[in-house]
């Protein structure tokens, strides 16, 4: 049987979370709506402990609706980009629709790359302020006890090519920390 669950990281994560945050929001809803008239209609008033439960259920609902939100907003990787950098999946640490959010503002970041202490990655979105993603993700790391990473976020496709060209070159052992900058950038991203 096939994993209908894409991971965070994994190219079309961001599509299929689309469908699922969807259906799971229904649900939530339905249930609710469902409680409340069952409630409803064995009593004849809304006055029951069945439409308490029902707004009770109304906040597991309301929040998958704000994340069902956030996902709405978010754009992927598109596949033109997945042809060009998929060729460095296997050399270097890399992720797929990654999407950071912060107080001020929001950073689509189509693929990103991992090597040693250098993280970089491209955004397809031409409002994506690539030195705020850029300075967002270097504050993270460094809130998180992670120093000395170099963070660059590009907006042309040939000179993030040519960039993960010189990471594959690059001599690098990994960072100490590898496995901290990986659960940081997954808990950071929706």
């Amino acid at each position: 049987m096939r994993n209908i669950i894409i991971k965070k990281g994994s190219y079309g994560y961001i599509e299929n979370h689309k469908a699922v945050t969807a259906i799971r929001t229904f649900l939530f809803f339905a249930v609710c709506v469902g409680l409340y008239l069952m409630g409803y209609f064995t009593t004849g008033t809304s006055r029951n402990l069945l439409t308490i439960v029902a707004v009770l259920g109304c906040l597991p609902a309301c929040k998958s609706a704000v994340n069902l939100i956030m996902f709405l907003k978010a754009k992927g990787c598109s596949e033109a980009l997945k042809e060009k950098v998929s060729v460095y999946d296997g050399e270097l640490t890399t992720f797929y629709d990654m999407y950071f959010t912060s107080y001020q503002k929001n950073f689509p970041i189509s693929h990103m790359a991992l090597k040693g202490n250098v993280l970089c990655g491209i955004t397809e979105t031409p409002k994506c302020d690539c030195n705020e993603a850029q300075k967002h993700l270097e504050q993270m790391l460094k809130q998180e006890g992670i120093k000395n990473m170099t963070v660059k976020i590009f907006s042309q496709t040939d000179k993030y090519t040519d960039r993960l060209s010189q990471l594959i070159a690059l001599s690098a052992e990994e960072h100490k920390n590898k496995d901290g900058i990986i659960s940081l950038l997954y808990a950071i991203s929706i």
